[in-house]
């Protein structure tokens, strides 16, 4: 059976790759350094019987060409890429692995809330260009600060357990209204609050939700001037949750102190003047992909795929 691999650090990683040639010797990794263009995927995913896959689009205008797909190994927690129904309508079933790259998103996310709150993005950047500024970007600390956190699933759950250090107020905000969702924010001393409370009282608003329609442009003007003047946004889950034309207004014209971004509605970032701005501090959606991470995601998507097949 042919797996194709589509995940360009999964291709580049010596380990997983010895470890998928172990179970399934007949593979095709990218070799492009880059994201497959949707021709490229589907070419990549013609004549595969499985495949593990990351951001990439899977829709039926891919999958029509692909007859002999059975299964995808997600490579990754994101799944608003993925058109189920048109997977069920070809047979083809669709692994997936929540929670397997948290800790990564969640480190990344207290290092944007570290680096914001004290100043050391723009002091860098002021040092960078011969500017030694030592008073001005001293920045605050984060410690006794209120934090408020939309979306409290695994990534949410375990920046709340890297936050304890620091005695941070923190607001939450979640779809899910169960007893057990309610029991962890109690064992927390979580203040579960609105939407409309977190944007007015957080010292730094962090997003953590999947994008549905449901959050597709959830954060906008109308939202941003809710915020704290000295407030920082923080977006690790999906760029189109906000809206980025409102964001780079609210940037421009002091409505928030800052914002720290690993993703974007179009990747790589389409508007060169997002990036440019003094006040915000952007990376390239790296949150999942540490190294840890990535061997992580790898070697449960391999094991998916052999569960599947039975190896």
């Amino acid at each position: 059976m042919k797996v194709a691999v589509s995940v360009v650090t999964f291709s580049k990683n010596k380990e997983l790759v010895e470890e998928l040639a172990k179970h399934f010797p007949d593979y095709k990794l990218n070799t492009f350094e880059r994201r497959y263009t949707k021709e490229e995927f589907t070419e990549a995913l013609r004549d595969a019987d499985a495949a593990i896959v990351g951001l990439d689009t899977i829709d039926e205008e891919v999958l029509r060409h692909c007859p002999q797909l059975k299964v995808i190994a997600k490579h990754g927690i994101g799944t608003d890429k993925v058109d189920f129904e048109a997977c069920k309508n070809h047979g083809i079933e669709v692994k997936l692995q929540p929670g397997t790259n948290k800790r990564s998103v969640a480190e990344l996310t207290l290092g944007f809330m570290l680096g914001l709150m004290r100043g050391a993005f723009v002091s860098s950047l002021d040092l960078k260009n011969g500017v030694w500024n030592k008073y001005d970007n001293a920045g605050r600390n984060l410690s006794e600060k209120t934090i408020g956190i939309i979306g409290v699933g695994n990534i949410g759950k375990d920046l709340v357990s890297l936050l304890e250090q620091f005695h941070c107020i923190i607001l939450v905000n979640d779809i899910r209204e169960d007893s057990e969702q309610k029991q962890f924010y109690q064992e927390h001393k979580l203040k579960e609050s609105s939407k409309e409370e977190i944007y007015r009282q957080a010292d730094i608003i962090t997003i953590h939700t999947p994008l549905t329609e449901l959050t597709r442009n959830m954060i906008a003007k109308e939202q941003f001037l809710m915020m704290k003047p000295a407030s920082y946004f923080i977006n690790t889950a999906r760029g189109e949750i906000a809206k980025e034309e409102d964001l780079l207004w609210a940037l421009k014209n002091n409505i928030i102190a800052g914002a720290g971004l690993d993703v974007y509605t179009q990747e790589p970032p389409s508007n060169p003047e997002l990036l440019t701005l003094k006040n915000i501090y952007c990376t390239p959606h790296i949150g999942g992909t540490s190294k840890e991470a990535s061997l992580a995601l790898g070697m449960t998507a391999i094991n998916n795929l052999r569960e599947y097949f039975g190896t």
